[in-house]
């Protein structure tokens, strides 16, 4: 049983009955073996079960949790996500409709729900236009990431030329606006007795998503 058991132990695989017949002494009744070495690991950390025909160690399901290991997957947002993201850093508060504008695009299935989920960007209040279309900001948690104060802090024209991130054959008039964490003209910012009004206009944000999907 304990050479068994020291095959086993050290096989990179499970081992089949005529693989431990092989090295056990002839005659050995491997069956029988088998069977004391199951009800000798029935009741510890490791047992031995048959998969596929054939035998290995293996942990106890009910010690599974030991060896579970949570961790941090680390995303890269898409190109469109970016995009979506800065304008709403430097427009905000911003209507899905006026961030398509800027874009020249649509914004993408999931997009502002990827920003949300990530905590970045947060439904802001409502437009007071026709309508009352929802409107979208940052939230603490973009400033924290990126390590700034407030927004007014996020880089004008002239710094994101000198890093080079603007192209420097930019269209006459061209502008950055200031953001604000104010507010702007128009919006309706949700306050702290909100609650039920935000969460209608999170109903029309996912509303919105979902007629995209459909």
């Amino acid at each position: 049983m304990r050479m068994a058991e020291a095959l086993l132990f050290a096989a990179a695989e499970p081992l089949d009955i005529d693989s431990l017949a092989a090295r056990l002494p002839e005659g050995a009744d491997v069956g029988a073996v088998i069977e004391d070495l199951q009800k000798t690991y029935e009741s510890r950390g490791v047992n031995l079960v048959r998969i596929a025909n054939k035998w290995m160690f293996r942990t106890a399901d009910d010690l599974s949790f030991l060896m579970e290991r949570e961790a941090v997957e680390q995303k890269r947002l898409s190109r469109a996500a970016m995009e979506t993201l800065a304008i709403i850093a430097y427009h905000q508060p911003v209507t899905r409709a006026e961030i398509e504008e800027i874009r020249g695009v649509s914004v993408s299935k999931g997009t502002l729900d990827v920003l949300m989920e990530t905590g970045w960007v947060r439904l802001r209040g409502r437009k007071r236009t026709p309508g009352r279309p929802v409107t979208y900001g940052t939230t603490e948690d973009f400033l924290i990431h990126f390590g700034l104060e407030n927004v007014g802090d996020l880089p004008g024209l002239d710094e994101l030329k000198a890093a080079g991130l603007l192209d420097g054959r930019l269209p006459p008039g061209f502008d950055i606006p200031t953001p604000s964490d104010t507010g702007g003209e128009g919006d309706g910012e949700f306050d702290d007795e909100g609650a039920e009004e935000y969460g209608a206009a999170l109903d029309d944000h996912l509303a919105q998503e979902k007629g995209d999907e459909d």
